[in-house]
């Protein structure tokens, strides 16, 4: 069968784009093989895929500006994209879009201990954060489980957390300021080396905006001095609603651990074959650490204990060592990567409150038997960010389309309870069309209207966030 003749004015175009930016990077930076530019057509969210039109690796402020100035002119989309761990579609491009990628974007810019700061390009990852200021006797505290491959671009993205967001918090509250560059190549800052702006908290509009305002290419991070000591508890469970109680009792009376972790029984066996850490046989185990001198930790360990002990644990493992605390959070930093290995899945966050974990629990079980797929839940349990990760068989017709409802079911769940769609992994498309589910029609609009005033033509980061009706509205106005 013959192929139907390439449309020459389709190729001209995309020539004359990437020519203009070829002209304004160095040669390498600029990727348009199809080849090439295919290991750009999805990130985490891989169930979606479509290539862009091309894609660019700039690696300064001045060049990102370049690429947003030519794309503007040319009314061509851009996609930023930090290094693609987005479980939530957040870096999916479309056929006519540019992907701009900072994953070369890698600098130290500044370290100032007295001033408790680090200044970054935003392409470098995480966990070299902490990385490059820890011989110094500091950390950066947000440590999403993507934390070795994730970049700061993309946690301020999409506001990430991680297991020890409990005390600490999550990416807005350790965030001092950016540099953003907008659509049409202005570069601003907003915030910088000091606790706090005056004015309008634009930050805080910054920070979990998705790529929809502007994209973010240096950033000021607040550091901390590493605590004394942490030492983790174990403590397992005959089942997850129980579990979920004990959790919520240990928020109510007041204790503030660093981190309060949930594995259920499918996600504690997965993470035993592939890690080996030396789970109990249980339904439901919690990890619960905590940090500061030692007497500061037997003294909130101690209370842990006697309130877990009211929901007669199975066992309950406190560690002696170094090597006993990393192999107990072995098991749980595996769990994502252990899953994969035994099924497909579709990993959710929404975000409920703690006192709701066991109802919310109860409600998840019996959905599962309703849809016929099974669940393992995984989650930072201390600020009710849910992790469901529902498996099904990519390779089944119609096993996705039956995941996508059973999510949205899950996330209009959360939202019935209190909490909400998001807690780290963002929107993207994932979510798009059930931003209904928790905002009215006028909410919708307000925040729509935020990104009329950053981006006029709707370029950056398209058919993300936003119902997908709303967004082709916008793109089609004059």
């Amino acid at each position: 069968m013959d192929m139907p003749a390439p449309n020459v004015e389709v190729l001209s175009y995309r020539a004359r784009i990437v020519e203009r930016l070829r002209g304004a990077l160095p040669a390498d930076a600029v990727i348009d093989d199809p080849t090439e530019t295919r290991a750009y057509e999805c990130d985490g969210l891989v169930a979606y895929r479509c290539p862009p039109l091309a894609a660019v690796l700039p690696r300064s402020t001045e060049e990102v500006a370049a690429v947003l100035r030519i794309c503007h002119e040319e009314g061509v989309p851009v996609v930023p994209r930090g290094a693609g761990t987005s479980l939530a579609g957040g870096a999916l491009p479309t056929a006519d879009s540019v992907i701009l990628g900072v994953a070369r974007m890698t600098e130290v810019l500044e370290t100032d201990y007295d001033n408790r700061f680090i200044h970054v390009q935003t392409g470098r990852t995480n966990l070299s954060v902490t990385g490059a200021v820890e011989e110094d006797g500091f950390f950066y505290a947000p440590d999403p489980s993507s934390q070795l491959a994730c970049a700061i671009a993309g946690n301020i993205a999409m506001n990430s957390g991680g297991a020890h967001c409990l005390k600490y918090g999550v990416t807005t509250n350790n965030l001092l300021g950016v540099t953003m560059v907008l659509m049409d190549g202005t570069i601003t800052q907003i915030g910088g080396a000091h606790l706090d702006a005056g004015g309008l908290d634009l930050l805080g509009l910054i920070c979990g905006s998705e790529g929809q305002l502007g994209v973010v290419t240096e950033a000021w991070l607040r550091i901390l001095p590493k605590p004394e000591g942490a030492r983790p508890v174990l403590m397992a469970f005959d089942s997850s609603e129980v579990a979920g109680q004990c959790v919520s009792d240990i928020i109510k009376a007041g204790v503030l651990p660093v981190a309060i972790e949930f594995m259920d029984r499918p996600c504690i066996r997965a993470c035993e074959a592939h890690a080996h850490a030396g789970y109990p046989d249980c339904e439901a185990l919690l990890i619960v650490e905590v940090e500061g001198s030692a007497d500061e930790i037997d003294e909130q360990l101690g209370l842990i204990k006697q309130i877990a002990a009211k929901h007669e644990p199975v066992e309950l493992r406190e560690s002696g060592s170094e090597e006993e605390s990393a192999r107990i959070w072995l098991g749980r930093k595996s769990a994502f990567g252990a899953m994969g290995q035994i099924n497909d899945y579709m990993c959710l966050d929404g975000t409920i409150p703690v006192s709701e974990l066991p109802h919310v629990l109860r409600r998840i079980g019996e959905m599962s038997k309703t849809y016929g797929l099974d669940v393992a839940n995984v989650f930072h349990a201390g600020d009710g960010n849910m992790h469901p990760l529902i498996l099904f068989d990519a390779n089944t017709p119609g096993e996705l389309e039956k995941c996508e409802a059973f999510g949205a079911e899950i996330l209009k769940l959360c939202v019935e309870v209190g909490g909400c769609l998001t807690g780290e992994h963002g929107v993207g498309v994932e979510k798009r069309d059930l931003m209904s589910a928790q905002f009215s029609d006028a909410d919708i609009e307000a925040q729509l209207r935020v990104k009329d005033v950053f981006d006029p033509a709707w370029l950056l980061n398209p058919a993300k966030v936003f119902p997908l009706a709303a967004t082709e509205t916008r793109r089609a106005a004059p």
